[in-house]
């Protein structure tokens, strides 16, 4: 395979001269990570300058409503928020009380999957890998969907709402049937309560006992809320865009999604936040030495230490500058649930890199922008305090996003009349055909 693999590379690397020649800008960013614009959108907005253009702390709204005043309140009101933020993201207004209670009434209804569908499907050809059993059940959904290609609004947010409710089925009874035939681990199937939020069910599911303390399943709701939308420019939900705008149906168009939210650089990074952290934990033989942990990740930097990588990950985000709003709140959170569980020392330690990652990056590499922590810094030690397994960190994500496809979902078949297709510019000069008894 080497040889067609060197023919490839030798045929297809592009020199990085021609991204400048030709004013492209990789990854459609520019170096402080502003993004080309492809579409407008009411769902979400993302601020991280000012009307100078100077850095600035980041800003996340939902519906224009501040992400940390959402969260501020419902932390305020002791309560939790997964069906009112996903309420608000669909039809653009918070709900009353009697809307809520509907609504979440309605999801609840909805929690649950065709007659046999968990032994016929899920439990076999099972797979570590979460997310394509969760994309292989969604496609056979399809099949029992009798309107699966009709691309009536009313009937794209039912299909919309039917997969929010399941998604946390179709994840965890996925993983408990790999964790049983690979593993041997006791297989139990729990059946979701109706009277219970996303979040407590999710914890219900997942363990033995069903049993969860109140704000482990707070933290979940918080964490889920923070992951359920980004803007209609992060890689899965321009995907969301993109297959949308060809007339595709909506499995398919979610399918398309997961297939972009499992990538390493998008839902997967809390995964590698998570073993990062475990190997610097590891090899750093004083968790309070400042001076350890700095030169531990100087070694991670220089490709010496963890995966060779060079990357710190958690640090640093394509679009926040100055800070990641979501980081900040979940922190807040964090801190208590660390209490609870008795790791405040690791929370510490977690802390301390936080703090010291910036320095260390900006004295090794020439930076065009701030760094600090994001989302998935936190987030990973989140799901480790909950004792929920590796395997399912990026389905969570999944879990809270497919919220946010579906808003962008609605917005693109309302909004746009045209497939997306941008242009790529070739730069190949014109070649002769030969024929094959010529070529040498």
């Amino acid at each position: 395979m080497k040889k067609y693999t060197s023919k490839i590379e030798k045929n297809s690397i592009i020199p990085l001269s021609f991204y400048e020649q030709y004013a492209v800008k990789k990854g459609l960013r520019d170096d402080n990570g502003k993004g080309v614009l492809a579409g407008l959108t009411n769902i979400s907005a993302i601020h991280s300058f000012d009307e100078n253009d100077l850095p600035i702390s980041g800003i996340l709204e939902y519906r224009a409503i501040n992400i940390k005043e959402i969260t501020a309140n419902l932390k305020l009101e002791n309560r939790f928020g997964f069906e009112e933020i996903t309420y608000l993201l669909l039809f653009g207004e918070l709900p009353t009380a009697d809307e809520l209670a509907t609504f979440t009434r309605k999801l609840a209804e909805k929690r649950q999957l065709p007659p046999d569908f968990v032994r016929d499907i899920i439990l076999k050809a099972t797979s570590k890998d979460v997310m394509n059993s969760i994309s292989r059940s969604i496609l056979t959904l399809a099949t029992f969907d009798e309107k699966v290609g009709d691309l009536s609004l009313e009937n794209v947010l039912d299909q919309s709402l039917n997969l929010i409710a399941i998604f946390p089925l179709l994840a965890i009874y996925a993983y408990q049937a790999y964790n049983h035939c690979e593993n041997g681990a006791s297989l139990y199937i729990h059946y979701p309560d109706e009277n219970l939020t996303t979040a407590e069910n999710i914890l219900r599911l997942l363990r033995p006992d069903k049993a969860y303390t109140d704000i482990e399943a707070k933290v979940l709701d918080l964490a889920l809320i923070l992951h359920m939308e980004h803007g209609g420019g992060n890689n899965s939900t321009f995907t969301t865009h993109v297959v949308t705008s060809s007339g595709t149906d909506t499995y398919a168009s979610v399918v398309a999604s997961l297939s972009s939210l499992k990538g390493a650089k998008h839902g997967g990074a809390n995964i590698k936040v998570a073993k990062m952290l475990a190997d610097i934990y590891e090899n750093v033989s004083n968790h309070s030495d400042e001076t350890e942990i700095s030169d531990y990740l100087h070694k991670i930097l220089n490709k010496a230490a963890f995966d060779g990588k060079g990357l710190i990950y958690g640090m640093g985000h394509a679009i926040y500058t100055v800070s990641d709003p979501r980081a900040e709140v979940l922190k807040s959170y964090v801190k208590a649930l660390a209490k609870e569980k008795g790791l405040e020392e690791d929370y510490q330690f977690y802390n301390r890199i936080e703090r010291l990652a910036p320095d260390v990056i900006a004295k090794n590499h020439q930076i065009y922008k701030g760094v600090s922590a994001n989302v998935d810094f936190y987030s990973g030690f989140v799901y480790q305090m909950l004792g929920l397994p590796e395997e399912l960190y990026t389905p969570l994500f999944a879990i809270a996003r497919i919220v946010g496809w579906s808003a962008h979902r609605m917005e693109e078949m309302l909004n746009m009349n045209k497939i997306i297709r941008p242009a790529y510019e070739s730069v190949l000069s014109t070649k002769n055909y030969v024929k094959i008894e010529d070529r040498v």
